[in-house]
């Protein structure tokens, strides 16, 4: 982004002082290449993302936080995760940046520029949790193919931009609209510009609530590049796959959009329960849609050591897809018996709640703290792994942090 991957041969000889030694075979390199001695692979100084962030993948860049780095009630750029499927786009034209909506539902394709979108449409702020659909993948046994995701593939930052829904009814679309999928610009690995990274989207029901925003702030400021600058898709409560960044183009469809990433196993889990390791057919996959309750303690840090006598303050994060968290609950002696926490309602709907509790121990020595949310309609975390499926999806089990208290 920062750097071109191409230079002038003329500079072979400074290359190779910088380097500290001769490029052998330096005549045989293609024109304007560039050592990869030289290329900037550091992805927290291109990202702008905190050293303590875990790099799961290169190509395309995945990056989780973790636990104890999400103790933000807002979360910020520096601790925010990275789930791409593609190449980020590197030449970003803001002033003809262009949406295209079209699909068989639409009475007539429309297109708006960035400045239409921002002068003619009323904007709105929410608080909005985004969640890699995989977040937990390193958990499952039989191991799941994939990223291999602790907990820190989540986020709750505030995003500003106007109401999907707003811009299609602008747009105008048919009574037989079922579904959107979203395009954008980013690019497929192999360099195919036929071929997208991902184009996935949401039926008309979740199209239409408040909360789906066209966005093109995070938390006040122009999204960062690797979260969708200028303009991306955002859907809370949902996988953040639903969410999709850099977009140019929305389609809206009059069956359920077969995108790249919408068929197959890809973001979909059994329609009923299967024993682990079971291989299940495409058509008995269900498209995965709200995310489920979950928590997260981000202090303290796993690990922490307190004196004997002393009370040991902890927080974290709840949230519970469309649904909102009503009971928190930690537990000291492996879920033996579970003591409420304080908590305290969400900003608004679809984004993360926080709680809170001071915890004595009875004696010195080593204790696991697990906590443990329940949703409106009764759903609570299951204390081990919950059902396996193919893909690595959906683990909610109860986060915990190691103690010693000496």
């Amino acid at each position: 982004m920062k750097r071109r991957n191409f230079i002038k041969k003329a500079t072979l000889t400074s290359i190779g002082t910088i380097v500290g030694a001769e490029i052998v075979f330096a005549h045989m390199m293609p024109e304007g290449y560039v050592p990869l001695a030289l290329q900037d692979p550091d992805p927290f100084k291109l990202f702008d993302k905190s050293k303590e962030m875990v790099v799961l993948n290169d190509r395309p860049w995945n990056m989780e936080a973790q636990a104890h780095l999400l103790n933000e009630k807002v979360t910020s750029n520096q601790f925010m995760f990275i789930r791409n499927n593609g190449k980020i786009p590197e030449k970003i034209d803001v002033k003809n940046w262009k949406i295209v909506f079209d699909g068989e539902s639409v009475k007539e394709s429309k297109t708006y520029t960035l400045e239409e979108l921002t002068s003619k449409f009323k904007q709105y702020t929410y608080q909005l949790t985004l969640e890699c659909g995989g977040n937990g993948r390193s958990e499952f046994d039989p191991p799941a193919k994939g990223n291999q995701w602790t907990v820190g593939a989540v986020s709750c930052a505030t995003w500003t931009g106007v109401r999907l829904r707003d811009v299609l009814e602008d747009v105008g679309i048919k009574d037989d609209a079922v579904y959107i999928g979203y395009h954008a610009a980013d690019t497929h690995l192999s360099g195919d510009p036929k071929k997208e990274p991902i184009s996935r989207g949401a039926p008309m029901a979740k199209v239409m609530q408040d909360e789906t925003l066209l966005a093109f702030k995070m938390n006040g400021k122009d999204i960062p590049l690797a979260h969708g600058y200028p303009l991306r898709l955002i859907a809370g409560g949902w996988p953040a796959s639903v969410s999709g960044k850099w977009i140019t183009g929305i389609s809206v469809r009059d069956r359920v959009h077969d995108g790249t990433k919408m068929t197959g196993t890809a973001y979909r889990v059994p329609c009923e329960s299967v024993e682990p390791g079971e291989k299940v057919k495409d058509e008995d996959m269900c498209i995965i849609e709200s995310m489920p309750v979950k928590s997260l303690i981000t202090y303290p840090k796993t690990g922490a050591t307190i004196d004997e006598g002393k009370k040991l303050d902890i927080n974290g994060h709840a949230w519970a897809g469309e649904l909102a968290v009503t009971t928190m609950e930690y537990s000291i002696d492996f879920g033996s018996n579970w003591i409420t926490c304080n908590l305290e309602p969400a900003v608004n709907r679809l984004a993360w709640q926080h709680f809170s509790a001071s915890i004595a121990f009875p004696k010195k020595g080593y204790y696991e703290i697990w906590a443990r949310a329940t949703d409106t309609q009764g759903n609570g975390q299951p204390m081990v792994l919950p059902g396996w499926n193919p893909k690595g999806y959906l683990n909610n089990a109860c986060h915990r942090i190691a103690i010693k208290v000496k």
